[in-house]
């Protein structure tokens, strides 16, 4: 999936983009950035869904919450 992004307006470190026909607005680190972004700057971001990482996640979360319990039922 792709999503053009427009910068509506700079605050602090912070960008505010505008996503989309909806203009969906998000809050964005200015440092993800090229450098010298400006308002008005267009740009397109790509969406990707990683399968293996998240399982990855969810199997090294389901691992920490067994070691939690099993902790907490050794006190």
């Amino acid at each position: 999936m792709r999503i053009k992004a427009v910068v509506d307006r700079l605050e602090g470190d912070k960008a505010v983009l505008l996503l989309g026909d909806e203009e969906i607005q998000v809050v964005w680190p200015c440092a993800l950035f090229p450098d010298k972004v400006r308002e008005g700057d267009i740009f397109d971001i790509a969406v990707t869904f990683d399968p293996q990482a998240t399982q990855e996640a969810r199997t090294a979360g389901e691992a920490l919450l067994k070691a939690l319990l099993a902790e907490n039922q050794d006190e």
